[in-house]
């Protein structure tokens, strides 16, 4: 695997796991008991950390990626061994 599609890979897996963060720790204005501006929808984040959530997309896209290339290096599960799954067909 060259160093390109490994980064692809990576970023790919990066941005799936911000969008599976972003909900996280997030609190509206109902939930911490502070006043909601003029205009303000009530589901508005009031606290919404975009470094933290960075973080965490980090951290589980390394977990995730570091699982891929494991399987990717080791053959753990291959196409070949889905049911159902013919190559070549």
């Amino acid at each position: 695997m060259n160093l390109y599609a490994i980064f692809a890979i990576y970023f790919l897996m990066w941005v799936i796991s911000a969008f599976i963060m972003l909900p996280f720790g997030i609190r509206t204005p109902d939930e911490t008991g502070e006043a909601m501006l003029k205009g303000q929808a009530d589901s508005a984040p009031n606290n919404f950390r975009p470094g933290v959530v960075a973080l965490r997309a980090t951290l589980l896209s390394a977990l995730a990626f570091g699982l891929y290339y494991a399987n990717y290096v080791q053959g753990w599960l291959t196409l070949d061994m889905l049911p159902g799954y013919r190559q070549g067909s």
